[in-house]
């Protein structure tokens, strides 16, 4: 892990630079550093791995984290800290670079690499909510059952995306198959006999406080769950229509329950599952992430 100091004011920030944004937009990356280093004093982390992106946050001391790259390595950062117990305590800061950053956008930081890290040296702490799983997972966007989209993410994480094998692909290079054959040895290839379908209804017992939403006789569609303001979730359940369209199904709580045949679940960007049962339990302003004024 490379460290780099410069020191030209009193604010010291730890800026800790994900792999994948350096192997994705270095160009971004290289601004982000030079806007950020130019306002504060700086430790610029270049952590090769997960084990170092954790021990580099583990050792940032009196230094403000900033993080450069994309929706996965703040969900890391934030889970992170949240098992560390330090979450309450640290304000975070992101510089969105890389792959995905609808979860950037929607939090409200700015996705430009000079926008985000103005945003970084002159913007002001926010409280923000979020879900806390029986797993210890952290959710700070949103839960979504059946995981939409979870058939893409393991096609791109794969290289199998929709002509692959054809112009500069796999079929013109024998070294690239190999590669992608030893990814799918790594990634699950497709859920298992036991997990409800990625796609489609599903017949689950949804649970908001103990009252039933849903029971497992009503074939669903989609379940949602997010963060709202006041410690609560508010959650989403549209049935399955017959003929007319159903009206979706909407509580608040504290706690949610879901429980039924073993499912998938997408929590921000990340596919988990299949489990059988999972709760989530809404917290209140849990997390600090700096944004613009």
């Amino acid at each position: 892990m490379a460290e780099v100091a410069t020191s030209p004011t009193s604010d010291q920030l730890l800026v800790v630079i994900d792999p994948v944004a350096r192997r994705r937009d270095g160009e971004s990356v290289r601004i982000a550093k030079d806007v950020l280093s130019g306002g504060a004093t700086t430790k610029v982390c270049l952590p090769d791995g997960p084990e170092e992106f954790a021990r580099a946050l583990a050792r940032r001391g009196s230094r403000r984290p900033v993080l450069v790259g994309d929706d996965q390595a703040l969900i890391r950062a934030v889970g992170l800290l949240h098992r560390q117990r330090e979450l309450t305590g640290c304000a975070l800061a992101l510089v969105p670079v890389g792959g995905a950053l609808s979860l950037a956008r929607s939090l409200g930081v700015p996705t430009g690499a000079v926008a985000a890290s103005r945003a970084v040296l002159e913007g002001t702490e926010r409280r923000m909510n979020l879900l806390v799983d029986d797993s210890d997972g952290v959710v700070l966007g949103a839960v979504r059952i059946p995981p939409a989209g979870a058939a893409r993410m393991r096609e791109e994480a794969t290289g199998e995306t929709e002509g692959s094998g054809r112009g500069t692909g796999a079929g013109r290079h024998p070294w690239l198959r190999t590669c992608q054959s030893l990814v799918r040895t790594l990634v699950p290839a497709r859920p298992s006999r036991t997990a409800a379908p990625e796609g489609g209804p599903v017949r689950l017992r949804v649970e908001v406080d103990g009252a039933t939403l849903v029971d497992l006789r009503q074939p669903v569609e989609a379940v949602s769950i997010v963060p709202g303001p006041g410690g609560i979730a508010r959650v989403e359940v549209r049935p399955v229509s017959v003929g007319t369209e159903a009206s979706p199904l909407l509580a608040e709580g504290h706690t949610v329950t879901v429980s039924g045949a073993h499912f998938r679940y997408r929590a921000d960007a990340v596919v988990s599952g299949p489990v059988g049962t999972r709760t989530w339990v809404a917290r209140e302003d849990a997390w600090g992430l700096t944004l613009p004024v």
